[in-house]
């Protein structure tokens, strides 16, 4: 796949050692692992390959892969989410931690909390003092890849309704072309949408 194409993408991600699905873009993959959220849309993942958005193994994997193709791969850590740094682990005192959360009431292990801008996850809390943990989540794991190019984009039209989608979350722009230029219209309604400045 060359860079810059832009790609729909069924596929399912598990952690290799404890063989746990951890997401998916397929509904019955999710009912089958347990996984599934009815508040969810199960539909391809939509990607410009070659941007960086997705973890460097995915990325390399894209390159060589052709649509309408079944693909396994597993990738290991330093090319999905890092090795563990134990330098990310900190321990604060209780005080700091209480006068960063929003509800102590919520305060639980393994809860995800956000102290000083940066977001870890809650690993113990006794006698004063807390220790949280800044890796991600999925820090020193391999990971699977099952996955499927469903979609090329290939048509100029759709592949600006497929960016502006991709990367607004909405799809009521009025596109048009005039031979090599280009006049994308804002739907009225994005005037009261507060996460969007312009």
């Amino acid at each position: 796949m060359d860079n810059g194409a832009i790609v729909h993408i069924d596929y399912d991600l598990y952690e290799v050692d404890s063989e746990r699905l951890i997401e998916t873009t397929r509904e019955d993959v999710a009912k089958e692992h347990d996984l599934f959220d009815e508040n969810r849309e199960y539909s391809p993942m939509i990607t410009v390959v070659g941007d960086g958005r997705l973890i460097a193994g995915f990325e390399a994997s894209l390159s060589d892969a052709e649509a309408d193709k079944d693909y396994e791969i597993d990738i290991e850590a330093p090319d999905a989410y890092g090795e563990r740094d134990a330098s990310l682990v900190e321990t604060i005192g209780q005080n700091v931690l209480m006068r960063s959360v929003r509800d102590p009431n919520m305060l639980a292990i393994g809860a995800p909390v956000e102290i000083g801008g940066r977001t870890g996850v809650l690993q113990f809390l006794s006698a004063g003092r807390a220790r949280i943990d800044y890796n991600h989540p999925l820090a020193g794991s391999t990971l699977r890849y099952n996955y499927n190019i469903v979609k090329v984009v290939e048509d100029r039209k759709e592949k600006v309704e497929t960016l502006l989608k991709m990367n607004t979350g909405r799809d009521d722009f009025e596109i048009d072309f005039e031979k090599d230029d280009l006049t994308v219209t804002l739907p009225d309604t994005i005037a009261y949408d507060q996460n969007w400045s312009y």
